[in-house]
């Protein structure tokens, strides 16, 4: 029984080097990068307009992965609660009922790196302004409520939408604002491929979990279309986030060193390549790595070629 394995299976009986990777896989660092990217895009775009501030970056960064990391502890924790977590999940969720973590310590460690997040908000309002803390006590809410409350926002057809504004178009505009005080078009018009390609993370989660999902009552956009239409939504996301940025070189608004973009286009292929050939939750797998793996070259490859633009 899940108690059982509770009771004897503690964090305290694990190999240091065992334990180690167990709270690390317990914030999930592979959705870590959907952080990361935003929030050194609206920096590295900034740089064009006023010197970068490095205090604020770096508080902005910190912050950002606190609070993703917090909201994955907030999934695992409500996942659990649920009884949607067994000793047969796939992936690296479930640490609670394989490893034996206490599902109090899970919210505790989860509401620090909040409390934590708060201190850094303080900080960054201190610098540029209180409205900041508004915008932040929204996100965190958000991120709370993404798998937590009544109605968890990742069960229903708009959790892509969601996670994608809140985690692309909000870290890109807030990165941007607090070191220029204002928001330009050219951060605006980036964050929309980002912000689709954050949604394409979930939405490949939602495609390989669709059948358990639905068995569970979830109404995510993955059960509303089916699964070879969700599929087709996954490669559309792609698409349409390749060609937003071709569009945004030929309008003039960004460097066209961010065609580097075309170096990860293998990532997004293979990714709905295996989504096609396999539909079975392990051989899936590939597929949603492939998938966040498209969100972090991407990303990064928009990073260097603004970089290279600024420099050259």
């Amino acid at each position: 029984m899940q108690s059982q394995t509770i009771q004897t299976n503690t964090p305290n009986m694990m190999q240091p080097n065992r334990r180690w990777r167990v709270w690390w896989n317990l914030m999930r660092p592979h959705t870590l990068t959907a952080a990361f990217v935003p929030v050194t895009i609206g920096a590295v775009l900034a740089m064009y307009d006023t010197s970068l501030h490095w205090p604020l970056y770096l508080a902005m960064l910190i912050a950002s992965l606190l609070i993703q990391a917090a909201t994955n502890m907030f999934n695992e924790y409500y996942d659990f609660k649920r009884g949607l977590d067994n000793e047969n999940s796939v992936g690296i969720g479930g640490a609670i009922v394989r490893e034996g973590i206490s599902p109090k310590t899970v919210m505790t460690i989860a509401l620090t790196f909040y409390g934590i997040a708060v201190l850094l908000g303080v900080y960054i309002c201190m610098e540029t302004t209180w409205w900041i803390a508004a915008i932040g006590t929204v996100c965190m809410i958000v991120g709370y409520l993404y798998t937590g409350g009544p109605l968890p926002i990742a069960y229903t057809p708009f959790g892509e939408i969601v996670s994608g504004f809140f985690m692309g178009f909000g870290i890109i505009a807030i990165s941007y604002f607090i070191q220029t005080g204002t928001v330009s078009t050219t951060a605006v018009l980036v964050s929309i491929p980002a912000s689709i390609l954050v949604g394409a993370i979930l939405l490949s989660n939602n495609i390989r979990d669709l059948d358990g999902d639905k068995e569970n009552g979830r109404k995510t956009l993955a059960i509303l279309v089916g699964r070879d239409n969700a599929i087709k939504v996954l490669a559309g996301m792609f698409i349409i986030s390749f060609a937003l940025i071709v569009s945004f070189v030929l309008i003039g608004f960004i460097s066209y060193w961010t065609l580097l973009i075309f170096l990860s286009v293998r990532k997004p292929i293979t990714a709905v390549t295996e989504f096609k050939k396999n539909n079975s939750n392990v051989s899936m797998m590939p597929a949603m790595v492939a998938t966040a793996k498209t969100n972090t070259i991407f990303g990064f490859l928009v990073c260097i070629g603004l970089l290279i633009g600024y420099f050259v």
